[in-house]
């Protein structure tokens, strides 16, 4: 993907967020964020999207296995966790001297 029509998103790595739709739906507990791919649009969060996944023999492991671990979801599932008011939040960007700063629109909080 072309550097100019990169998308900008508000959710970061090592992020709290909560899963607003799927088959995670909790709005109550937050959750990390492991890993974001801004270019797919899709972020990995810890504990959500659980899939199996088998695994062949090799050197390190003669019988081989059953694995489970997270599958990336769309970025669009999930919202910020708000520390300050316990909740989902919506996120606004503003402009600081040193580059852009994350605002929660819920109790107008900066977010680290």
């Amino acid at each position: 993907m072309k550097q100019r029509f990169k998308p900008k998103f508000n959710i970061k790595k090592g992020d709290n967020v909560v899963v607003i739709a799927g088959d995670d739906k909790n709005r109550t507990t937050p959750r990390l964020v492991l890993s974001v791919s801004p270019s797919e649009g899709r972020i990995l969060v810890e504990g959500v999207n659980m899939v199996t996944k088998h695994l062949k023999p090799n050197a390190q492991n003669p019988q081989g296995s059953i694995v489970n671990e997270e599958a990336p979801i769309h970025i669009s599932n999930v919202m910020l966790w708000d520390a300050k008011t316990k909740g989902p939040s919506k996120v606004s960007r503003v402009r600081t001297e040193t580059g852009f700063s994350r605002i929660s629109k819920k109790s107008g909080e900066v977010i680290k």
